[in-house]
């Protein structure tokens, strides 16, 4: 998926899927003017469709991945 890095405030636990109501991780700005929310799985899923559409996509399923920086080597 392409990212696009923008200004836009950061995802959080608040912001949930339009499809499944997990928590969004993905924001997908239309080109006609809303957006849309999705979690990391139907972002996947629905990702050729939304590439369309998008005028921007910000990704943050990175953070999914993302080990917490006050995680030690022996908590690993």
């Amino acid at each position: 998926m392409t990212t696009v890095l923008t200004p836009a405030s950061p995802l959080t636990a608040a912001d949930r899927c339009d499809r499944c109501g997990a928590q969004a991780y993905l924001r997908v700005v239309l080109m006609s003017g809303g957006e849309l929310l999705f979690c990391a799985h139907h972002g996947r899923k629905f990702e050729p469709e939304l590439k369309k559409i998008a005028a921007e996509i910000q990704d943050e399923t990175e953070r999914l991945t993302a080990v917490p920086a006050n995680v030690t080597d022996e908590e690993r």
